[in-house]
């Protein structure tokens, strides 16, 4: 007999391994229960998660917005209450049209103007990646290289082309015109206290359609339905969304866009809700790239335009 209980030895086994069979396991049934229960939750949840995460990309990038945007301030209380030219340029001199917005290096340099943004305000911004939307598909490898490098900047996948452009998914507007239509044009503030007819808007999310590397489709830096990766080129261009057929009807676009203004604040705005703007091939009559040339229209936020 066992000390206390009365058993004999062999009973008290045969107990205690009937109740260990009982509460030690889980029989293949119960287990296939809990997986299927865990892929239903997964399956209900997993969408939530992937929205949390964007609207968090959507919250950190509305910040660097906010950033570029304070830096360009105090660049400009430092500098006579002005910003700096914009280097969406190309020519020599005299001699030259306008680019694209979204370029943070250009091909050259003009007379008493740098070619690379960073050579204006590094000082005031203190990380490169604060100057490439973060929903965009990823972020160009030479970035950070192209920032510190400034007007020193020379592309190294194409030797032959020389110093090379470099290109952002955030379109900067500050001191940059372009063609809203006959006879008007959009012009970003100049200074802190903006001349006549100059917009508020200081920078914005790239939205766009007919890009050259894109053709007849539209492209963002914030992922859409539908929307396939344009790899970044040799020629040291973003990463970024494109797709969809001219006839799409933009207030199908379910993305949210950002943009930065002279007040300091970061706005919110839908595709539905811009209006478009072409980059200036000829200063001199204010005419844009004829369609299929050139890098295609650009969005501005509605209320950005006066």
């Amino acid at each position: 007999m066992c000390p206390g209980t009365g058993e004999k030895p062999g009973v008290l086994r045969h107990r205690v391994a009937l109740k260990l069979g009982m509460w030690g396991g889980f029989t293949l049934v119960e287990i296939l229960v809990v997986i299927s229960i865990i892929s239903l939750l997964m399956g209900i949840l997993g969408p939530a998660l992937i929205k949390v995460r964007m609207q968090a990309q959507h919250i950190r990038g509305a910040a660097d917005q906010r950033q570029v945007v304070k830096a360009l301030l105090l660049y400009a209380v430092d500098n006579e209450d002005r910003f700096p030219p914009s280097v969406a340029t190309i020519g020599f001199d005299e001699h030259w049209n306008w680019s694209e917005p979204t370029t943070l290096t250009g091909v050259t340099e003009r007379s008493l103007q740098n070619r690379s943004m960073s050579a204006y305000v590094t000082d005031y911004i203190a990380s490169a990646s604060l100057m490439s939307c973060r929903n965009a598909p990823r972020e160009h490898e030479y970035l950070e290289d192209a920032w510190n490098a400034g007007e020193d900047w020379e592309n190294p996948d194409v030797p032959d082309a020389g110093i090379g452009p470099f290109t952002s998914t955030y379109c900067f507007y500050w001191s940059y015109t372009g063609f809203l239509g006959p006879g008007r044009q959009f012009k970003g503030p100049s200074g802190l206290v903006p001349r006549a007819g100059e917009s508020q808007l200081m920078m914005s999310c790239y939205f766009g359609f007919d890009h050259w590397r894109s053709r007849e489709v539209y492209s963002s830096c914030e992922k859409f339905k539908g929307a396939g990766v344009t790899e970044e080129t040799p020629f040291a261009s973003a990463y970024y969304w494109s797709g969809l057929s001219p006839d799409v009807d933009l207030s199908t676009l379910k993305i949210r866009l950002h943009a930065g203004y002279l007040d300091g604040h970061i706005g919110s705005y839908l595709p539905s809700e811009v209006l478009p703007m072409e980059v200036i091939v000829n200063r001199e009559t204010g005419a844009p790239y004829e369609p299929g040339l050139g890098p295609g229209v650009f969005f501005l936020p509605e209320d950005a335009v006066r």
